[in-house]
């Protein structure tokens, strides 16, 4: 079942974020957009070269008024190791959350139930904690957080021009349409 449409779940996780560990709910997902970016695990291959994109990101991401979290299903102690150790993961300023006992993983959809790793999977949440976008990758597969861009203004844009929707390969600035029975056939 798509998880499009549908509100994010009660939770509570421990996360690393900026030195500290803290608490992360779902309430931090409300009044502002998010982004929720699952990986398999820590001290691996292709993650941390996502997590760094996505920090490299990180700035225009908050002009945009979204946070991002990442999630693997390390604890996060494991995640203040990675950072004190890694010249890539070092870089990262936003909340890594630690998914130990599944829950996030379960709840998105994006446990790996045999290996007990999180799938590559990313989810652009709303103000109101609804998810509008998910996309899950073979774990082979990075993701590129530049996209993840056009995708949130994508969505800002029609949140706030309700009866419009962006066609294919939209950029800000860009033509919308208005569905109606007079572009039936006609696109």
């Amino acid at each position: 079942m798509s998880l499009i449409g549908k509100k994010v779940q009660p939770f509570k996780a421990q996360a690393y974020h900026n030195g500290k560990f803290i608490e992360v709910t779902d309430e931090d997902f409300r009044g502002k957009w998010s982004i929720v970016a699952f990986y398999p695990a820590d001290f691996t291959f292709v993650c941390p070269t996502e997590l760094e994109d996505l920090q490299e990101h990180y700035e225009t991401f908050k002009s945009l008024g979204v946070e991002v979290y990442s999630v693997s299903t390390d604890t996060h102690f494991t995640h203040k190791a990675w950072h004190d150790t890694s010249e890539a993961i070092g870089k990262v300023t936003y909340p890594m959350i630690g998914d130990p006992n599944h829950v996030l993983s379960r709840q998105f959809d994006v446990l790996d139930e045999e290996a007990g790793l999180a799938q590559r999977g990313t989810f652009v949440i709303d103000p109101d904690g609804t998810i509008l976008f998910m996309e899950v990758n073979h774990d082979s597969v990075g993701r590129d957080a530049s996209i993840l861009v056009d995708k949130i203004k994508a969505a800002q844009y029609i949140r706030n021009h309700p009866g419009e929707v962006c066609p294919a390969k939209w950029k800000e600035g860009g033509e919308t349409l208005k569905p109606s029975i007079d572009l039936v056939g006609k696109i």
